[in-house]
């Protein structure tokens, strides 16, 4: 049975925990009480700063479960500024997240997060971000922008994970402001963002996944161009179109599911 530790503490004396069962005995879901066991270790300070957390494959086996709930439980973590991701390299403990904006319960995201209103406040929010970015941008933001489309583009051929890339396009374009605020609220949320991330209430049908993910790139395409160049108002107006369209996406696919219940 793995401990959370393995890896990445010295400590002999530290004691394992019991993943299995500490799963099965909380009501509140498997993802939440991943959350809860391994948000516990972070805050005993058992699992540090800095440390790098074990795989997925890793934390699958140890406390059975699946992919989807430690991708679930990780994005909660992150959204509490817990812990953080770096593509390719793994997720780390963050330093103790100071109080502030939009400081949430990690088990309690999603429960908190109404996909509709988030999207009202990201128009107004990520229209200035993409602004900002495209005066203030420099090689390096542009190359992880790069980066987040072509894995996008990459897990919508291989039919993969289009949340992660998403987020990251969207935070990366936050980081390249120069303004840590704008980025800071954005990595409180996480993914919870992301409209996808709430399938009950999307519900895209299979049929129109890859359409839909289509007209997702081709606008993130567009908002990436126009930072490029430093046109700060087209990056204005590219996201906004973006983020409008991503509302009214999702508020008929709610308006569809409420009429086929």
């Amino acid at each position: 049975m793995m401990r959370m530790s393995t890896g990445l503490s010295a400590d002999a004396d530290v004691p394992p925990p019991a993943p299995a069962a500490v799963v099965a005995r909380r009501p509140r879901g498997l993802a939440h009480a991943l959350v809860e066991d391994i948000g516990g270790r972070i805050g005993a300070r058992i699992v540090r700063p800095g440390e790098k957390l074990p795989t997925e494959s890793a934390i699958m086996q140890a406390y059975g479960v699946s992919r989807t709930v430690v991708r679930e439980a990780l994005s909660r973590l992150q959204a509490a500024g817990l812990v953080e991701t770096r593509h390719g390299v793994g997720t780390f403990v963050l330093d103790a997240p100071t109080p502030g904006l939009l400081r949430l319960d990690p088990a309690d995201v999603p429960a908190s997060v109404d996909a509709l209103e988030v999207l009202e406040l990201r128009v107004s929010l990520e229209t200035e971000s993409a602004s900002l970015a495209a005066a203030r941008r420099t090689e390096a933001h542009l190359q992880v922008m790069r980066e987040a489309l072509e894995q996008f583009a990459a897990a919508m051929a291989g039919q993969g994970d289009t949340v992660t890339p998403d987020f990251r396009f969207h935070y990366e374009i936050a980081l390249a402001t120069g303004n840590r605020y704008f980025a800071d609220i954005l990595r409180h949320m996480g993914t919870a963002i992301i409209p996808r991330t709430r399938i009950t209430a999307t519900r895209v049908a299979p049929e129109d996944q890859a359409d839909y993910l289509h007209k997702v790139n081709r606008e993130h395409a567009e908002i990436y161009e126009a930072i490029a160049r430093q046109d700060a108002d087209a990056a204005r107006a590219a996201m906004r179109l973006h983020l409008t369209n991503s509302r009214e996406r999702l508020r008929r696919a709610q308006e569809a599911a409420r009429t086929s219940t």
